[in-house]
């Protein structure tokens, strides 16, 4: 009230005009928001025309780009990795590990020497170190100062994407090579020839089609007792893969299993295994990680669902029924050419999602479209041409809020920012902790130190639960390769780290061979009548709070004791790494602080109650 009073008094007792309070309301605002004293400085920092311009060795240089449109399996990328081996030089971007892992052995069994950069490894086939002329890479690696002959951009579709579309971008504008080739959905192709009008670079258009055929089915599987040698099952969580595959393995069926948060040598393993012909493993339970880069002989892709989770341009979580371009690249996987099943065949699990799955695949895919999203203060200043859009970076706040409170320079704090993590999983989170932590003190990371930080070595896993955290485990490893390229003094053993971390994929690939009975372990340690995998049938988790809601009925009417809750919701949410163990007894405590205090609370109503009853009986 006294602030209130004091501001009232300078304006009716002053001589003045009320506009002489904004000095001071200005002087206040920039103590609350510092940024104001630099607006000016932000609006030329975040002027981000023109950006062809940012690449001076690229437009120094008069470039040819070549176009291979066309859908999946028709030979589009297979050409252009022809001329990038007959070139004197070249260099392989693609937007998957695996992919570039594939193209680094083709090369060199061709006889081409090639190296492999990715973000956690380098492979120099020069013993000496020496760099080959050649090079297979993830898109974010590639090199836009070294010159080449030849340069193959891979699935330049995803140049829409909203978290990783500005790859493709700064690849196709920037890199030194005298021939672009361009690798991709037809859809994308009037954008390209737009993007490369601004550098004065046409575009050469060379169109392919499909070079097995591939039909859609008149009906559903409608059970797993209908399905075949070279069927794929497509689901959309990780949660519907475990069990999907415990019913196959149920009915005497071995299939393998690939989802995304496996590692790839995993992933390549259970893809041997289903290829293989002499392998009884004839199914595949799969997620829409075979999209890209892997070889598999489907004859016939199964859609378990039609509904996939996506982040929309907010950053927020959505489920919606898959694109149509995505519902083609996954398509696509049957019927290969290169495969042992010349013709594909696609259909659904369900009955319903049959006449859906038609009317997505007959729709024409739709050329991309750009669109701006202003999320913080940056992005709202930024100026950006018609063509381009700010990507988003929620993942990189998130790290930055993350590491806020450690001491570090600002070139170590944006690299830690830009580390390639999984948010959703809180293990890679807290060893990401201490991972600057342990770099702020200027104390290396040694191989000892992160084998007590990951509890080296590993056994086998005995359930899912066990599974999941040796997945987390291969990420927080894959996180320390990523961070020892770029400080090789603070993270020394990578040698060491990659040694254990190849280690590790043979138990995961061991528990992925067992993963029916690593479900039922898990179903045996659940309480009886509560099915660990049932959020397969929820859109996602749902937030959890210890309060009561009001109207419900209270613990003790509907027989719900702390205890209980530890039994069933709370052992749940602890397999799902939602919550952690000690989070969850903290939970129970404060449960049953607040369940003692609303009893009181109510006791002492009902009392106050009944004395007014009471009273008024009297009178």
């Amino acid at each position: 009230m006294e602030s209130y009073s004091h501001v009232s008094c300078v304006c009716l007792c002053s001589p003045g005009h009320i506009d002489d309070l904004y000095p001071y309301f200005m002087r206040h605002a920039k103590q609350i928001f510092p940024m104001l004293d630099c607006m000016e400085d932000l609006r030329k920092i975040s002027d981000l025309r023109v950006p062809a311009n940012w690449y001076p060795e690229a437009r120094a240089i008069q470039r040819k780009v070549i176009f291979h449109a066309g859908p999946t399996n028709s030979g589009k990328t297979h050409h252009a990795i022809q001329r990038y081996l007959a070139a004197k030089s070249g260099v392989y971007c693609g937007p998957l590990k695996l992919l570039a892992h594939e193209i680094f052995e083709k090369s060199n069994t061709a006889g081409v020497p090639c190296d492999l950069v990715t973000g956690e490894e380098r492979t120099f086939v020069d013993a000496e170190g020496g760099q080959a002329e050649h090079v297979a890479c993830t898109i974010e690696m590639c090199s836009v100062t070294t010159p080449y002959e030849v340069a193959v951009i891979d699935e330049i579709q995803m140049i829409r994407d909203i978290s990783r579309g500005w790859a493709w971008t700064r690849a196709l504008l920037g890199l030194c090579a005298e021939e672009i080739h361009v690798c991709g959905e037809p859809a994308v192709i009037n954008f390209v020839t737009e993007l490369m009008y601004t550098t004065g670079e046409e575009v050469e258009v060379r169109n392919y089609k499909r070079l097995s055929p591939c039909s859609i089915l008149d009906r559903a599987v409608e059970s797993l007792d209908n399905l075949r040698p070279g069927d794929c099952v497509v689901c959309f969580s990780k949660n519907d893969i475990y069990s999907i595959s415990r019913q196959i393995e149920s009915r005497g069926l071995e299939c393998a299993v690939i989802y995304g948060s496996l590692p790839p040598g995993t992933k390549l393993s259970q893809a041997k295994k289903f290829n293989d012909p002499e392998d009884p493993c004839k199914i595949l339970v799969a997620t829409d990680a075979i999209g890209m880069g892997l070889n598999l002989s489907i004859k016939r892709i199964i859609f378990n669902s039609l509904v996939k989770p996506n982040i929309n341009e907010k950053g927020e979580k959505e489920l919606n029924t898959i694109s149509t371009s995505q519902a083609l690249q996954i398509a696509g996987r049957a019927g290969r050419f290169s495969s042992i099943f010349k013709e594909g065949e696609v259909t659904t699990m369900h009955r319903d999602d049959l006449p859906i799955l038609k009317e997505i695949l007959s729709r024409t895919v739709h050329a991309i479209e750009v669109r701006n999203m202003d999320r913080d203060i940056f992005v709202s200043l930024s100026q950006v041409d018609g063509m381009y859009f700010v990507c988003n970076i929620d993942d990189f706040k998130f790290l930055a809020d993350m590491i806020q409170h450690i001491p570090l320079n600002l070139r170590s704090r944006y690299v830690f920012c830009t580390a390639p993590i999984n948010k959703k999983q809180p293990f890679v989170c807290t060893s990401f902790l201490k991972f600057a932590r342990q770099f702020s003190r200027d104390e290396p990371l040694t191989f000892d130190w992160v084998c007590r930080l990951v509890s080296w070595p590993l056994v086998p896993p005995k359930n899912i639960k066990d599974l999941v955290h040796l997945e987390a485990v291969h990420d927080v490893l894959d996180l320390y390769l990523w961070l020892s390229y770029r400080f090789m003094d603070m993270f020394p053993d990578a040698n060491h780290v990659r040694e254990i971390q190849q280690e590790l994929d043979s138990i995961i690939q061991l528990g992925v061979r067992n993963i029916t009975r690593l479900i039922r372990a898990t179903e045996t340690s659940a309480t009886p009548g509560i099915d660990p995998l049932s959020s397969q049938r929820r859109s996602g988790p749902s937030p959890v709070s210890p309060r009561r809601v009001r109207g419900a009925p209270k613990a003790q009417d509907s027989g719900v004791e702390a205890g209980q809750l530890d039994k069933s919701l709370g052992s749940r949410l602890v397999q799902e790494g939602l919550l952690t163990p000690d989070l969850l007894k903290q939970l129970q405590k404060e449960w049953s602080k607040e369940h003692r205090q609303e009893e009181v609370g109510v006791k002492l109503v009902a009392e106050t109650l009944n004395n007014k009853i009471k009273g008024r009986k009297k009178k």
